[in-house]
This record gives structure tokens, C-alpha cells and sequence, in this order.
């Protein structure tokens, strides 16, 4: 009898002792912020300042951590792997949807293992050409493709980068035949670009800009289906070149391993969202040349789907492998 009731008395013990830290205030520990590239990028720089306005908020520690590798698949699947509380969190680049279109296997489902927090920024890709290609405007550069099919060059960072794939979205859209020449990373082409060795790229805007000034490049388009607000002058790629809904920018989000608490995702999205109106954080973004966007975790999820058979068609017709 007397051991029965001290095991009754552990188990209520026990049980009043996981009330009490399920009841635990979030956050109550410090943060992991997961970005699945190298210091430095737009991500990275994005992570930093939002996670530092985070932890400013909420008093705790936000600690960023590069996980790069395999196009941003390791971080990915480290964080798709993660226990469910809100500590372990995923800040990445629309290269989320395009993975799965891209590898013959990848090891997360990015709607399953995910539950969808924020969009938080918007980086816009510039059309750029060097000055010996005869066209001052994307209509005049599709119109010189029509004319001189195959003989025209164009650069990127690698097969399946976002560089990549929104030159292939527009050759789509426009009807053109431009030769894609890949590089490993983006300098290389850019050099050979300036140089007039390949005509034509995307870059990032805040990346094209200053070459365009120094009159190295000309900027015939920024920004996909909107203008780039570092650009207002430069017309939208669907402008330009007379194509609706030709979306070519990369686009930031904040994600959490699937079966987060919808509470602690709540919280996350608030504080992501009043973090992006702040004048601080905003200029910071806007160096790096993102537009910071917000939104809902319902929006996040219609992009992540969206953006999944969007990309996926992209890559099957132009028939994209790889590195």
C-alpha cells in the first residue's frame, strides 16, 4: 500500500513537473538560426540583423549558424531534423523549392517537414548587358536573339542557380535562343562579362548597380513582375520586355521544423514582421539590396507550393541539370 501511493505521488510529481516547463515562457533559452550558406551572403546578412533584433526584443540569445553545402540541402535537413520547439529555426533563400527539381533526391519534403513562419525579403535580379551587345532595351536584345539565334552568351554562377534559371524562365517567355555558359560562382562571370567574353546576365541589382554606373554594363531591366526600389527608373523585366507575370527574384523566408506549436509560430511571425518595419533593419537590407516583404505563414506556404511546380516546370523544360 505504502509503495503504491509514493508511485502515485512521483507520477503526480512528474506530471505537475512537465505542466511547469510546458508552461515555460518562449523563449527561455537561446535561439539557433540555421542558414544553409556562407557568411557574407544576402541570407547570412539577413539572419544576422534580423536575429540581432531579435534577441535585442526578447532579451535572449540568437545564435546564427552556417551550414552550407550540397546548394543549401545540409542545413536544410538539419533543421527539417530538429525537435519541434521553436529553438532550432531555418532562414533560407528560395532555393528551398528549387532543390527538389534540381537533385534526383533531396533529404526533406519542403512542405511536410516544414512549418512556414514568414516571407521576409524580397532580392531583385537585373538584366544586364555588356555595351557591345547592340540592344539598349530587353525588347531590342530580343529582338538581336531572334536575329542571331545561337550566337548570343550568356553567364551564371552554375547550373540550377537562381542566375541560371531566370535567364531560362525569360529565353522561355521571349523566345529566344541565348547559349547558357555556367561558372563556378559568380565573380568569374562577372569578369567575363565586363570583359564582353559572354553578353548578357541576371545579377542582383545592388551587384549590377555599380558597374552599370561605371558604365561597364547596361542595366536593361531590374526587378521580375515590380520594379526594384534601388532602381525606380529601371523598368520590371515584364515591362521591358512586354511579358506578364515573368517572376525572376529570389525570394527570403523564415521556416520551423514541421509540428511547431502554431503559438510559438505566431510569435515568431509577429516579431519578424515588426522587425521589418523597423528603419534600422530596413536600411541594413537595402544596402544588401532586399526588399523586405513580410507576410503570413499562410502566404509562406501558398509561395513554398506555388514556387514548387513553378520552378519544377522551368527545370523540366529547359531540361536543367545540376553541377
Amino acid at each position: 500500500m505504502r509503495r503504491t501511493l509514493l508511485a502515485v505521488l512521483a507520477v503526480a510529481i512528474g506530471a505537475l513537473s512537465g505542466n511547469a516547463i510546458a508552461q515555460e515562457p518562449y523563449p527561455s533559452k537561446p535561439i539557433k538560426l540555421i542558414v544553409p550558406f556562407t557568411p557574407g551572403t544576402g541570407i547570412d546578412i539577413l539572419a544576422r540583423t534580423l536575429g540581432q533584433k531579435m534577441g535585442d526584443d526578447w532579451k535572449t540569445g540568437v545564435v546564427v549558424d552556417n551550414r552550407p553545402g550540397a546548394s543549401g540541402n545540409i542545413g536544410t535537413e538539419a533543421v527539417a531534423k530538429s525537435p519541434p520547439d521553436g529553438y532550432t529555426l531555418l532562414m533560407t533563400a528560395s532555393t528551398i523549392v528549387l532543390n527538389r527539381s534540381l537533385f534526383k533526391s533531396i533529404p526533406y519534403d519542403p512542405v511536410k517537414d516544414f512549418a512556414p513562419v514568414a516571407p521576409l525579403a524580397i532580392g531583385r535580379l537585373a538584366l544586364v548587358t555588356h555595351p557591345s551587345v547592340n540592344a539598349k532595351t530587353a525588347k531590342e536584345l530580343i529582338a538581336f536573339a531572334k536575329a542571331n539565334p545561337g550566337k548570343l552568351f550568356y553567364g551564371s554562377p552554375g547550373n540550377g542557380t537562381p542566375h541560371h534559371l531566370a535567364m531560362e524562365v525569360f529565353k522561355s517567355e521571349a523566345g529566344v535562343d541565348i547559349v547558357h555558359v555556367p561558372y563556378k560562382g559568380t565573380s568569374g562571370a562577372v569578369q567575363d562579362l565586363i570583359g564582353g567574353q559572354i553578353g548578357v546576365m541576371f545579377l542582383p541589382v545592388h551587384v549590377a548597380l555599380p558597374l552599370v554606373e561605371a558604365g561597364k554594363l547596361n542595366m536593361l531591366a531590374a526587378g521580375g513582375t515590380q520594379r526594384a526600389s534601388a532602381t525606380p527608373n529601371v523598368p520590371s523585366l515584364a515591362e521591358a520586355a512586354g511579358v506578364r507575370d515573368i517572376d525572376t527574384d529570389i525570394w527570403y523566408a523564415l521556416y520551423a521544423p514541421a509540428q511547431t506549436p502554431r503559438e510559438i509560430v505566431t510569435k515568431l511571425n509577429g516579431e519578424m514582421n515588426a522587425a521589418l518595419k523597423n528603419t534600422d533593419v530596413t536600411d541594413t537590407l537595402m544596402k544588401q539590396g532586399l526588399q523586405p516583404t513580410g507576410g503570413t505563414p499562410d502566404q509562406l506556404e501558398q509561395l513554398t507550393r506555388t514556387d514548387l511546380e513553378r520552378w519544377a516546370k522551368v527545370v523540366r523544360d529547359a531540361k536543367i541539370q545540376p553541377d
